[in-house]
């Protein structure tokens, strides 16, 4: 027993045609360019909430291009293994594996078993001959132009690598060592055939194994797989805690261990089912200027300096997929996995602060800029505490700039409500909270300081206790009899109002 929903997903083949027996994928077998057209079909296509697109004939390529993966709620959804309305379900079982509780007797272990047997799977099972490796480019032979990377953006410097696992571990581990592996998704600018610049913020964990790498004067082994298993790259994106290893918590999503096998070239290992593996070294020393490129502020971010990796090797399958996507302005495809993860965190959010009720990152704040949080109200100044609390406690929310807190009568997922909560519940001068000189977003060019600004509070909540020495509005509502009697005549009335026959 699992708390899937779905059989596990192998590999993205077995993903792919989970989607196209489900009729939530399409091919296209127009030509058409890498150089911006497949970007303007994919924002088309995920804006109307359409199907994840196989490139069949795109100009140039050498293999089907695949884009739109994770366009959809529901899409993102199978990739966890679960029916969207089991997400939250799916979060309270992450939240117990991030913090688990002592079982109370044999009764309570065999009612968790499900969530036991998750967190054993994740050891890996080690592939001797696995099919990312196929096929093989080594040293000399390596070229990045043989590989579909597309232009998304008009004025971009060069082609990008958008949607690459990128793997590293600390110098004082094993090559074999999966509990201390990291896997991030880094955007790579390619320079040349054998070189590509990556993106990896300060805060970010392959920027950490790479300080350390410089620190003993050594590059850094990296390695990046490209269309790998739903489950290792959702669990890529995922906030997790800095001692769990994303390879390893792949397992407990997918139900089954993860399967890796030795890279050729650097001291780590790759997952064995992946479509493409790039391997390298990221210089300690070497840096070159990345981008301007399109980002999911809607913005062409500056022009920064960031290591240059070296590459060794590039592996594949015997006919391989090049998984891709854009970045921009929401709707995106980290748009669509942010609404999700929402949904995900919930419940450990609550066990952090348990008068939550619900939570919404809106996708049009960038997912992440803008918070609206109901709770259940019990005492004077507690919207200010749940506020500071996030701010100050949960990591996701670190670049956070505006929380907004309402009651829970109301819906946070509804602008309307939400605005007029606002208009009815907020006084500027007593409800407003502004905190300055806080760790912010650098890609915020609104912010005075790059990577310093502000955080704006608002507190929507109705006043109670030392709060206000006014009584308090009553909100109006129809009584419980009456709207039960037009419940029975509504049907009735409906088809009298509107005209049409029974």
């Amino acid at each position: 027993m699992s708390f899937r929903d779905l059989p596990p997903f192998r590999d993205l083949r077995a993903f792919m045609r989970f989607l196209e027996e489900r009729r939530l994928l399409a091919h296209v077998a127009e030509p058409v360019s890498l150089v911006h057209e497949i970007t303007e079909i994919h924002r088309r296509v995920l804006a109307a909430g359409g199907p994840a697109l196989v490139f069949d004939a795109a100009r140039g390529a050498r293999m089907p291009v695949f884009a739109n993966l994770f366009g959809t709620a529901e899409r993102v959804a199978a990739g966890f293994g679960v029916a969207p309305s089991k997400i939250v379900e799916l979060g309270e079982m992450l939240a117990a594996l991030r913090e688990p509780q002592p079982f109370d007797g044999v009764r309570d272990a065999l009612s968790r078993w499900p969530m036991v047997r998750a967190a054993l799977s994740t050891l890996p099972s080690l592939v001797s001959r696995p099919e990312c490796q196929t096929e093989r480019r080594l040293g000399g032979d390596v070229d990045l132009g043989l590989l579909p990377i597309q232009t998304c953006w008009p004025g971009e410097p060069a082609p990008l690598i958008t949607w690459g696992l990128v793997i590293t571990r600390p110098p004082d581990t094993e090559a074999d060592d999966t509990a201390h592996l990291n896997i991030g998704v880094y955007r790579m600018q390619a320079l040349d055939k054998d070189r590509v610049i990556m993106r990896w913020l300060a805060h970010r964990g392959g920027a950490h194994h790479h300080r350390q790498w410089t620190a003993r004067g050594k590059d850094t082994p990296v390695a990046v797989a490209i269309g790998a298993d739903p489950a290792t790259i959702l669990s890529a994106v995922l906030p997790l805690p800095e001692t769990v290893s994303e390879l390893r918590f792949s397992g407990v999503l997918r139900g089954e261990r993860p399967r890796v096998a030795p890279a050729l070239t650097v001291p780590l290992v790759v997952p064995a089912d992946a479509e493409i593996v790039i391997e390298g070294y990221v210089s300690a020393t070497e840096t070159a200027p990345e981008g301007p490129y399109g980002d999911h502020t809607g913005y062409y971010n500056s022009v920064e300096s960031f290591p240059v990796m070296r590459i060794t090797a590039i592996t594949t399958r015997r006919d391989p997929i090049y998984l891709t996507t854009f970045t921009g302005r929401p709707p995106d495809e980290p748009s669509v996995i942010g609404a999700v993860l929402n949904d995900l965190a919930l419940p450990t959010m609550r066990r952090q602060m348990p008068e939550i009720v619900d939570v919404w990152l809106p996708p049009e704040a960038c997912s992440y800029r803008m918070a609206i949080i109901s709770i259940r109200k019990a005492y004077p100044g507690q919207a200010r505490r749940v506020m500071m609390g996030l701010w100050g406690m949960l990591p996701q929310f670190n670049y956070t700039k505006t929380i907004i807190v309402v009651d829970d009568d109301i819906d946070v997922r509804d602008w309307k409500d939400v605005a007029w909560a606002l208009a009815t519940r907020m006084d500027a001068g007593r409800d407003t909270v502004v905190v300055t000189d806080t760790p912010i977003d650098y890609l915020d060019f609104a912010s005075p300081e790059s990577g310093l600004g502000g955080k704006l509070g608002l507190d929507a909540t109705k006043k109670i206790g030392a709060e206000t020495k006014r009584e308090w509005g009553r909100p109006l509502d129809m009584s419980p009899n009456v709207k039960k009697r037009v419940d029975a005549l509504w049907p009735k009335l409906s088809r009298a109002i509107t005209g049409t026959s029974a």
